[in-house]
């Protein structure tokens, strides 16, 4: 198999893991699993340990979430996992966190593996990542978004959430204290977090108590990318998606964020239930989980049951 960049050692078992060189120079580990069309899975292939695991079962979320897709997949699949959310927590990109640095990056990766056409499948923003790649690649197979409606998306709601986020970050930063919340609550992403997104995972969650525990550079590069979105027309970039496409949401995917937060409700599941019709319409799959909501929908129980078969639809078997 060519690869483009140098096999560095091999994943437990056995299977390649390689680096791929990202837009800023940067490197990122990269698992491949399986052998067959190629998806790409911006998830940690890592399971969570000890305490964090711990945290995570709390929260009703599996603590080897990317690894359980993974499983799910490569049967059938050369699985192509790399840990983006992850890269990004580390090495921020606080001014160029954009959709085409997104997209030079996941091409990259596909590029690493030598994969010309790949199917991809994100979740949350990295669903939003996904349509993004879409509109500026014709190399995808199929896109598969979770957790994130690929048409009315709620991306001005979520640059007043990522921009309040950010002050609060650059105040505790100058004014250093004790913090209890997790490290990043606040994107929904498929690392340890998404007590955000899951206030019904543990009942209604109170907003007021949450500190922010992420760093200025960290909370600044979401912003930078919901700053880039707002002008952005979901609607009329429909007809340049021309892949096969699937989304999927859990209907209770509402989340309400208090004043610290600038009193922004989200809706996720919303503009999927209300206008499925007209997505099925535009060449969408949809399915709506119902009772779920958006920490329980990435559940990797909940998600292989319509991602694999429809991967597999889409690759004739």
């Amino acid at each position: 198999m060519a690869y483009g960049v140098t096999e560095l050692l091999t994943t437990q078992t056995g299977d390649p893991m390689l680096e791929a060189k990202l837009h800023d120079g940067s490197s990122i580990e990269v698992e491949v699993h399986g052998t067959g069309p190629t998806v790409l899975l911006p998830v940690n292939p890592r399971p969570a340990e000890g305490a964090q695991a711990d945290g995570m079962r709390k929260w009703g979320m599996d603590p080897a979430l990317g690894r359980s897709l993974i499983e799910g997949l490569s049967d059938a699949f050369q699985v192509v996992a790399f840990d983006y959310e992850g890269h990004l927590m580390a090495m921020p990109r606080a001014e160029t966190l954009t959709p085409a640095t997104i997209t030079a990056d996941l091409l990259a990766v596909a590029d690493a593996v030598g994969a010309d056409r790949f199917a991809y499948y994100g979740y949350s923003w990295l669903a939003l990542s996904g349509l993004q790649l879409a509109l500026r690649t014709d190399r995808l197979s199929a896109l598969v978004m979770g957790g994130f409606p690929p048409m009315d998306g709620p991306y001005a709601g979520m640059l007043k959430v990522t921009m309040a986020t950010h002050e609060a970050a650059a105040a505790a930063a100058s004014t250093p204290k004790a913090q209890q919340a997790p490290s990043d609550q606040m994107w929904g992403g498929q690392a340890s977090d998404d007590q955000a997104w899951g206030d019904q995972a543990a009942g209604d969650f109170d907003w007021s108590t949450v500190e922010v525990t992420l760093t200025e550079p960290q909370t600044r590069q979401f912003a930078t990318l919901y700053q880039s979105l707002q002008d952005f027309d979901d609607r009329t970039a429909q007809p340049q998606i021309t892949c096969p496409r699937l989304c999927f949401v859990g209907s209770t995917d509402e989340i309400s964020y208090g004043e610290r937060w600038g009193d922004v409700h989200i809706s996720l599941a919303g503009p999927i239930i209300n206008h499925r019709t007209e997505l099925e319409a535009l060449g969408w799959d949809v399915h709506v989980l119902d009772g779920l909501d958006h920490t329980q929908a990435m559940q990797p129980t909940h998600v292989l049951p319509i991602l694999r078969p429809w991967l597999l639809s889409q690759a004739g078997r």
